[in-house]
């Protein structure tokens, strides 16, 4: 007689999780999960939206904090510049480990939601989310912006650090910093899209994937809002510089690299599977 654990049906079923564990979720789950996800974000009450939003814009400064302290206390090698910048990751694992409202982030969430059902009612929620979390992140980098200068948090040598980390990061030309902003955008959207398959490994995920938008100098619209905050509260940037050389260029930037680049491209792999379903 064979044992139930050993039975054909029992093997089979074990092969099943053994492969499906091993392969993970297909591209078609990971859409349907950021689709569900971002319908939940979708419905969420706008003073949720805020404040969530608020704590990100504050706790996104330890991108920049992290890397002034690295850069400010490692010696001066040809090394130096490679590892500084790991501490630009530190801010993104505490807003998206905490599930915090990030701007580029719901480049992808929430449009997942209007790119299967792109009626009034569902982009006007994403124009309001957006608009809404947006400006709470801005709030926020300010918010963050003024305690670090008019307060003694920082020493004088670290706060230096953050001024020139503020002033080469809100440096570059309109058209420069727009470009630059687009590979910024498909990096957070591929930790978003990754995330849900990454299997216990978000935390080395998100540290690769900021890392490289800081090596490789991309720009960061609420990270660099922090440091435009930063020069903005010193004197040292005017409105018309940090509007529009900084905040909407690159502004533009994310939303291209994060909605019109990886989401389009994401969705047209599984779109004849979606098809198919309805």
């Amino acid at each position: 007689m064979t044992h139930p654990s050993t039975s054909p049906l029992v093997e089979e079923k074990r092969e099943d999780t053994a492969v499906n564990q091993a392969t993970g979720l297909s591209p078609r789950l990971i859409f349907e999960t950021i689709r569900r996800h971002g319908e939940e974000e979708l419905d969420r009450p706008t003073g949720t939206l805020f404040w969530s939003g608020i704590a990100a814009g504050i706790l996104i400064s330890f991108s920049v904090l992290g890397e002034a302290y690295l850069r400010t206390y490692l010696p001066d090698t040809d090394w130096r510049f490679i590892v500084e910048n790991m501490g630009y990751s530190l801010g993104f694992l505490l807003v998206i480990l905490g599930r915090m409202q990030l701007f580029t982030e719901n480049t992808i969430t929430t449009v997942v939601p209007a790119v299967i059902d792109p009626c009034r009612q569902v982009l006007s929620k994403v124009a309001m989310l957006w608009s809404v979390v947006l400006l709470s992140n801005i709030i926020g980098a300010f918010l963050i912006a003024t305690f670090l200068v008019y307060t003694p948090v920082l020493s004088p040598d670290v706060m230096a650090t953050v001024t020139d980390l503020s002033k080469h990061a809100t440096g570059f030309a309109p058209l420069e910093g727009l470009v630059r902003g687009i590979p910024a955008g498909v990096l957070i959207a591929s930790i978003v899209w990754m995330l849900p398959s990454a299997q216990n490994n978000e935390v080395l995920l998100i540290v690769i994937f900021t890392w490289l938008i800081a090596l490789g100098d991309f720009t960061h619209i609420i990270a660099g809002s922090v440091e435009m905050a930063i020069l903005a509260v010193q004197g040292m940037i005017g409105a018309g510089q940090a509007i529009f050389g900084f905040f909407l260029p690159v502004l533009v930037g994310n939303i291209l690299g994060g909605t019109a680049v990886f989401t389009m491209m994401t969705y047209a792999q599984i779109r004849p599977e979606i098809d198919e379903r309805k």
